[in-house]
């Protein structure tokens, strides 16, 4: 059982580094561990995991690509959050299952995506990668190249020391609790940026959003709006990097942002709204669905 375990949370480490969605990862672990144990002679499975992984996260991509480029508004990543000091231990904190990390990687071609997860996420050796991807060692080589060209301009930063990164996370939270306008500006960089993700059925800012005031304002406005309705903020960890998560007044999630810290303020906000992406963090309010989404649930 231990095993099974093992090689599941690596399947699912896999898929959802490719996939930014928690629901077709659980999937895809759940099919390469059906594979596995339908397959004989496996010397590897560790090996055999990642690759089936791999293989099946690359289909999933390939039939996705229409879904996603016709998404509403801009597209975030489903986050993995982890609440409180004793939260579990699934989050990582590295820069490859960052939110802002998994956005890039929409940029980049299914085959592009796979050879940068594995080689950074994974230390894989390009032998091991050409393998995993039925390609020669050149062309994995040449498809990490190209893929580190269209987002190594983009690559989000973080502060390396973890106190002084919470320390400003919880200044932040504070400040947004209390609507802190000069607060908020006083934490934000100059270029802050909000991305507000809402799938077309949530309330959410149409396109990012630049300039740090311009961002503390719009968090202000937010917070205002959210205590008409009776939400609270809480800290948490999304993705690795520190964040918040809003509840209504039943205890149920309203929307999780993720914070980018860097260099002492905060550079990038991460707003994900669409209650598809938080359904699988527990019961989802409907007070931020627009009326059209609130009469589909």
């Amino acid at each position: 059982m231990e095993t099974n375990e093992r090689l599941r949370r690596l399947a699912f480490d896999v898929g959802y580094r490719m996939l930014g969605s928690v629901a077709e990862a659980e999937d895809v672990a759940q099919e390469t561990l059906l594979r596995l144990h339908g397959a004989e002679g496996v010397a590897n499975a560790e090996g055999f995991a990642t690759t089936v992984a791999t293989r099946l996260s690359i289909d999933v991509l390939r039939s996705a690509r229409v879904r996603r480029e016709t998404y509403v508004g801009s597209w975030l990543p489903e986050p993995l959050l982890a609440a409180g000091a004793d939260a579990p231990a699934r989050v990582e904190q590295e820069e490859t299952v960052s939110l802002a990390f998994l956005a890039l990687l929409e940029r980049l071609t299914p085959e592009e995506r796979a050879v940068l997860v594995l080689r950074e996420a994974f230390d894989y050796g390009y032998g091991e990668i050409a393998a995993v991807l039925d390609r020669s060692e050149a062309s994995c080589r040449q498809l990490l190249s190209r893929g580190r060209r269209r987002i190594d301009a983009d690559r989000p930063r973080f502060d390396a020391d973890p106190e002084r990164r919470d320390e400003l996370a919880a200044r932040f939270l504070d400040a947004a609790r209390d609507g802190d306008l000069e607060g908020l500006v006083a934490l934000l960089a100059d270029d802050a940026v909000l991305v507000g993700d809402g799938g077309g059925k949530a309330r959410a800012i149409a396109a990012p959003l630049v300039g740090g005031r311009a961002v503390a304002r719009a968090l202000a406005a937010f917070t205002r709006l959210g205590a008409g309705w009776g939400v609270a903020l809480e800290p948490a960890v999304v993705n690795g990097q520190p964040g918040l998560r809003a509840l209504d007044r039943d205890g149920r999630i309203v929307s999780v942002v993720g914070l980018d810290i860097a260099d002492g303020r905060v550079v990038r906000l991460n707003s994900i709204v669409n209650p598809d992406k938080l359904a699988h963090l527990g019961p989802v309010s409907d007070v931020a669905l627009r009326p059209s989404g609130r009469h589909a649930r």
